[in-house]
């Protein structure tokens, strides 16, 4: 594939919510623009952007595909996301290559809670959006149905230059309002003709919202506007462009992916009003001096790598995005995020797996090098006169956690490493080593998450994983006071053992986790075995003694003890120590605490009362709740960690998978007798066992 100038290049992330036709929509339009000789249909699972076997059973998007075509002269590269919000790490990804974001509804259904999210992205990331009604074809198509919802939903910026002719099995062409041509599809050719009479009034009336929004576009556009002379095409043209980029306009189209209606009038649109990358202005940081600074399309070369792929057979694939500069076949250069230099041995561009070499390529573009072993999704690539490093990608919380073990023993280390090449992939799959249970945790987006990284792992790397619950760290603590005493004796011939420790327990009271006073006097406990009684009672309090767990704000007082000249030793004190804790600490009113976390949860004000309800069954406590934009608000609460282990799969179900949270560690609580009772009593039979 040749090289492309900055400003002919379009980089758009297609979004949707699933079931949309996005895919089939990409499709249609590389065949439009001869990028492939014939496209699939979803149900005969034969696109050409998902073709891993996952995407192929499940017949879902499930990683970003990427689509380069070329029409008219101009490159778009179109970045084909999933629709099911559990694969929401690509579409961080996606969109952290993308100018323009192109958000793809279903005439049929109409906005879904994908939707509302994808609008989100877009509005978050300023980045212009334009919205594709599909499935206009399909029965039940409602094309000023799902336009009234939207408009509803995202306000008046949302804008039709388009009016269907005809809906379902009637939808046979489309009138474009900024030319105020007519087209219908015959036999898959495109006729151009006359506005149907029965649309007259209603094609009026888009005419005049379109060139009022254009007239907005400038003060110049808008005077002529107001002064009743008519705009002529190339001033519509303009006025929306300006009005799309500050986010003032969102145009809407329509069509049908599968019969090829509307593709082309798409492809064209998408030219005229979607930013070329010379448009793009990106921050970053001088990593010389730390000073952040603006880049343009014409600084020296710099990208980023907003996705990476790893397979056993072709190994390791990056996707760069050339921010600025020229990228070229041979050229080493550095990573600023990893202090290393690499080399390009070869580059290409990518249809699905298709892949297309090429030499060179512009500030703008996109390809993807294959081999640079130091490299990582989120790392930027620069030269050594423009050390640039941008900010990486900010993808959503995995909050949904389970516990891994290899299903053979023996294959741990097999488990761990293909769990590592998958987070590799991956960013929003988590894996960590718990220190304190030893446990493998794997933290996910959600259940089809989880199912898909799991299915992946064993047809990849051969790694086959048996689930469990996590492990949930419990503590111990006291709640008042005790004496004890610790006497270790033992004699078996020759030097003995002799340790002898009096202690006091009670609660710290300045939140440390424990706190050892030495209140010996007239050498009752030698000094040099006083660090000895307190690693005994350290050893001791990281087992702890109730129900396993650590004990924490635990104050330690040795008052006093005694010795012998020759047996007495550090592990005779340390032991001591041990006994005597073991003794004072169920005399000093136990208690076993819970995790804490504070949750956020956003959510519809329509699910507020079932959020709320629930948070209080899961023996959580409401704080207090803050209203955001769009009829959205945040329940803030603080719920034990027990209680959270599945909500992620609750939320979804309680709020039609409208509902998100957010949740970080906030202290200890003691547990309610019934939860204690029952840890404690689980605990001692094992231990009596």
């Amino acid at each position: 594939m040749k090289a492309y100038n900055s400003n002919i290049i379009r980089n758009i992330a297609v979004v949707s919510h699933d079931g949309a036709g996005k895919t089939a929509l990409v499709e249609s339009m590389l065949l439009m623009c001869k990028g492939v000789d014939a496209v699939g249909r979803g149900k005969d699972n034969k696109h050409i952007l998902d073709f891993e076997p996952e995407e192929i059973n499940r017949n879902v998007t499930i990683q970003l595909g990427m689509a380069p075509c070329e029409w008219n002269g101009y490159k778009l590269n179109f970045i084909d996301t999933p629709g099911y919000s559990e694969f929401c790490g690509e579409i961080s990804e996606a969109l952290r290559a993308a100018d323009g974001l192109m958000l793809v509804v279903s005439a049929e259904s109409g906005i879904q809670v994908d939707t509302v999210r994808a609008w989100q992205y877009g509005k978050t990331l300023y980045l212009p959006r334009l919205i594709y009604i599909n499935k206009m074809d399909v029965e039940n198509a409602d094309f000023f149905g799902s336009l009234e919802g939207m408009r509803a939903s995202f306000g008046k910026s949302v804008m039709p230059l388009q009016v269907p002719i005809g809906e379902g099995k009637d939808f046979r062409g489309i009138v474009d309002i900024p030319t105020m041509k007519a087209y219908e599809w015959q036999n898959g050719e495109r006729v151009e003709c006359e506005i149907p009479a029965e649309l007259s009034d209603r094609v009026a009336q888009v005419q005049d919202m379109c060139m009022e929004a254009a007239a907005e576009g400038s003060d110049e556009l808008l005077e002529k506007y107001l002064e009743g002379e008519p705009l002529t095409t190339e001033e519509i043209y303009e006025g929306l462009y300006q009005g799309m980029i500050n986010g003032r306009v969102c145009p809407v189209l329509c069509g049908s992916a599968v019969s090829h209606i509307g593709s082309r009038l798409l492809l064209d649109t998408l030219i005229k009003y979607m930013p070329d990358a010379t448009k793009a202005i990106h921050e970053a940081v001088n990593i010389d001096n730390n000073e952040e600074i603006l880049v343009n399309y014409d600084d020296p070369f710099s990208a980023f790598v907003f996705k990476t792929t790893l397979d056993p057979f072709s190994g390791k694939l990056s996707y760069v995005r050339v921010i600025s500069g020229t990228i070229e076949e041979g050229m080493t250069f550095y990573n600023t995020t990893a202090d290393s230099e690499e080399k390009i041995s070869k580059m290409f561009t990518l249809i699905g797996k298709q892949q297309t070499p090429i030499q060179k390529a512009s500030a703008g573009d996109i390809v993807v090098i294959p081999k640079l072993d130091g490299v990582r999704t989120g790392d930027t690539l620069a030269t050594k006169d423009f050390p640039v490093k941008y900010p990486a990608i900010d993808f959503p919380p995995s909050l949904y956690t389970v516990a891994v073990s290899a299903e053979n023993k023996g294959d741990e280390e097999k488990l761990g490493t293909a769990l590592n090449k998958i987070a590799e992939e991956d960013p929003t799959c988590v894996v960590r080593k718990d220190a304190e249970s030893g446990q493998l945790q794997l933290s996910t987006m959600g259940e089809v998450h989880l199912d898909h990284i799991l299915t992946k792992m064993e047809r990849k790397y051969g790694a086959k994983a048996v689930l469990g619950k996590v492990y949930i760290p419990y503590r111990e603590t006291i709640r008042g006071k005790a004496s004890a005493e610790g006497k270790h004796k033992k004699q078996s011939g020759g030097h003995g053992q002799y340790g002898h420790v009096m202690i006091d327990l009670e609660p710290t009271t300045d939140g440390q986790d424990f706190e050892f006073v030495d209140a010996i006097v007239g050498g009752a406990v030698p000094r040099q075995f006083i660090p000895a009684v307190e690693k005994g009672a350290l050893e001791t309090i990281a087992k702890g003694v109730i129900a396993g767990y650590p004990l924490i704000n635990v104050k330690l007082t040795l008052k006093d003890g005694s010795y012998h000249s020759v047996d007495s030793s550090e592990m005779a004190f340390k032991v001591a120590a041990a006994q005597a804790l073991k003794k004072g600490i169920p005399e000093a009113k136990p208690a076993l605490l819970e995790p804490v976390y504070a949750v956020d949860v956003t959510v519809p004000e329509a699910y507020m009362g079932d959020v709320i309800g629930d948070i209080s069954a899961k023996r959580g406590r409401v704080l207090g709740m803050e209203p955001g934009e769009e009829g959205i608000t945040t329940v803030k609460a603080r719920v034990p960690y027990a209680e959270m282990l599945e909500y992620g799969i609750e939320l979804r179900a309680m709020t039609q998978g409208r509902g998100s949270f957010d949740m970080t560690f906030d202290g200890y609580e003691e547990a309610p007798a019934k939860v204690a009772e029952a840890i404690i009593s689980q605990y001692q039979a094992k231990e009596d066992a």
